[in-house]
């Protein structure tokens, strides 16, 4: 075996990236930059770095969608959940699952190659909440993805030959990757899950032609750090707050914000007051994880609401004034309105059906107002009775990204209307696989008239619902919206559905035959409008809230594309 020095190393590396970008069709920052308004492609997560999942294209609209049909379907070949968003480079769709890396012919559906991702076989016995894979990130012929073991890979768009791989965290010590890495200020962010062990969050960045590490930020605050002193002692250490879903990017501001999830254990007395930065945004420079600003949504979260879901960019008019923003559909039941060049809270606002825990937000500490049950909760590290809480952990909307229209300044999201029975006790922390929650979980509780979650189409600029679709079972699956007055989503039942944006009434639907959890996108080819999704379902939701919609909704992951017929 011939060793080469890490210099020569890298050189080899960067090397073989500029023959991959060559060879693939080279990419710029540009074409990231400008993938919302690139309909031919779709180069970033979130269709844009905004990740408003909007597109102007209209030849799919409210009167031809009844022509919708689909054009091809390709197996992915496993049962897990198939809740990834693929890519649309130069006529080639990639399509990232947990256990392989696909390249597609975008057009006919043909694989032009299959490369297996290699896992240790012990890998499901740490994981926390579900087997899956969200996406990648693109660039100069390369794809860049996260792995179930805490790798992060650069593959080669032209065979998926890997071009580097580094090692992030230890799986055996509760950490996983699920997300989407970001490109963004010419380096690669990576998160992490694994806040249900104790693991200790973080974001990374690393050079994009040799996967080195750039710099490396902690996201529970230490002693002699600014918000340090807001942990119990040593409880920083293991404060879980991870980063597993993928942030978004402002290039004039040069700010990436990123969402930071639950403290752990979820026994908030335990761990010690706010326990910064649980349940946050942070508001960093993509060049060295320097913390800008931070606001956090759910001081001390006892709920396990996180503050992880997308984090989308958008223009609204604030006080007469058009002003930068940043949007969350919480789990904690408020949607929220920041000025992003700041942190500043604009608004927050009840979006979920029944809120429990708090009775609002207050506009001027930013702070929400507790009830009685969550300042006992934060005191008490041990309680008799369970007690019952709105929304549940599965929060009052999860991980499923919304849009944004933002010609007519609406968001469209899928909610969740669930509540859980809980009662708190002191655990001390073992290795993982062990989960450290710090209390009992009684199970989860539907609401009266059995319609557990919605489509609802918001307004963020008065705060007001304009819109909304029940369902009675919850829609897991991401929304995507178009000039064509449409917004798709898809259902844990199986059907991808089309509904009229100004109305919520649903226009189309067809059966995939497994439930939907994946993220649709659109794009063009050759004047042809195409919309893509993925199928399979197997959640969290499915497997402990005891819906009877889903008891017979099988598995298995495939790639479906739709195009209409000639009239």
């Amino acid at each position: 075996m011939i060793h080469l020095p890490r210099t020569a190393l890298m050189r080899s590396m960067a090397l073989c990236l500029t023959l991959a970008a060559a060879a693939a069709g080279a990419q710029s920052l540009d074409s990231l930059k400008n993938d919302a308004s690139t309909p031919g492609d779709v180069t970033t997560y979130g269709m844009g770095w905004s990740q408003q999942r909007y597109s102007a294209l209209k030849q799919i609209s409210t009167s031809t969608v009844s022509r919708l049909t689909p054009v091809w379907n390709l197996s992915l070949d496993n049962s897990a959940n198939a809740s990834s968003q693929p890519l649309i480079i130069d006529g080639t769709m990639y399509v990232a699952s947990h256990t392989h890396t696909i390249a597609i012919d975008a057009v006919s559906g043909k694989q032009k190659w299959k490369i297996p991702v290699e896992l240790p076989a012990d890998i499901s016995a740490f994981l926390c909440c579900g087997t899956q894979t969200r996406g990648m990130a693109a660039l100069d012929g390369v794809l860049y993805r996260t792995t179930l073991d805490a790798h992060v890979v650069a593959i080669s768009m032209k065979d998926g030959k890997q071009v580097w791989k580094v090692k992030a965290a230890d799986y055996k010590q509760g950490y996983s990757m699920t997300h989407a890495p970001l490109i963004a200020g010419g380096v690669l962010i990576t998160g992490i899950s694994g806040g249900e062990y104790g693991a200790r969050g973080f974001l990374d960045g690393w050079d994009l032609k040799t996967g080195e590490k750039k710099w490396h930020r902690w996201t529970t605050a230490a002693p002699g750090e600014k918000g340090g002193d807001t942990w119990n002692p040593e409880m920083y250490k293991t404060g879980g707050a991870p980063t597993w879903l993928t942030g978004t990017y402002d290039p004039e501001l040069d700010l990436v914000y990123w969402g930071i999830g639950n403290g752990s254990p979820w026994n908030a007395a335990q761990r010690g007051g706010d326990s910064l930065y649980i349940g946050s945004v942070l508001a960093i420079r993509p060049s060295s994880g320097e913390i800008v600003w931070h606001y956090q949504f759910s001081p001390g979260d006892p709920y396990d609401y996180d503050g992880t879901n997308e984090l989308v960019l958008a223009d609204l008019p604030v006080n007469g004034k058009s002003t930068k923003v940043l949007m969350q559909a919480n789990r904690n039941g408020f949607f929220y309105v920041l000025d992003r060049t700041s942190g500043k809270l604009l608004k927050a606002d009840q979006f979920a059906r029944k809120v429990n825990w708090a009775t609002g937000v207050d506009m001027k500490t930013g702070r929400p107002v507790d009830t009685p049950m969550t300042t006992a909760v934060k005191k008490t590290e041990t309680q008799a009775d369970f007690i019952e809480v709105w929304p549940s952990a599965l929060g009052g909307k999860n991980w499923m990204p919304m849009s944004y229209d933002p010609a007519h300044k609406l968001a469209f999201f899928n909610t969740v209307n669930m509540g859980m029975k809980v009662k708190y006790v002191r655990q001390e922390k073992a290795p993982a696989p062990n989960w450290w929650l710090g209390l009992e979980l009684g199970g989860f509780v539907a609401p009266e008239d059995g319609m557990r979650g919605a489509l609802v189409a918001w307004n963020p600029a008065t705060g007001k619902k304009v819109w909304e679709v029940p369902t009675k079972t919850p829609y897991w699956s991401g929304v995507l919206s178009t000039a064509g007055g449409l917004v798709f989503t898809g259902a844990q039942t199986g059907e991808f559905m089309a509904f009229d944006a100004a109305k919520g009434k649903k226009l189309w639907q067809f059966q995939t035959g497994s439930g939907i959890t994946g993220m649709p996108i659109t794009w063009e080819k050759d004047g042809k409008q195409y919309i893509t999704i993925l199928s399979g379902a197997a959640t969290v939701y499915a497997a402990l809230a005891g819906d009877p919609e889903l008891a017979n909704m099988p598995a298995g992951g495939s790639v479906w594309t739709f195009a209409l017929q000639k009239p």
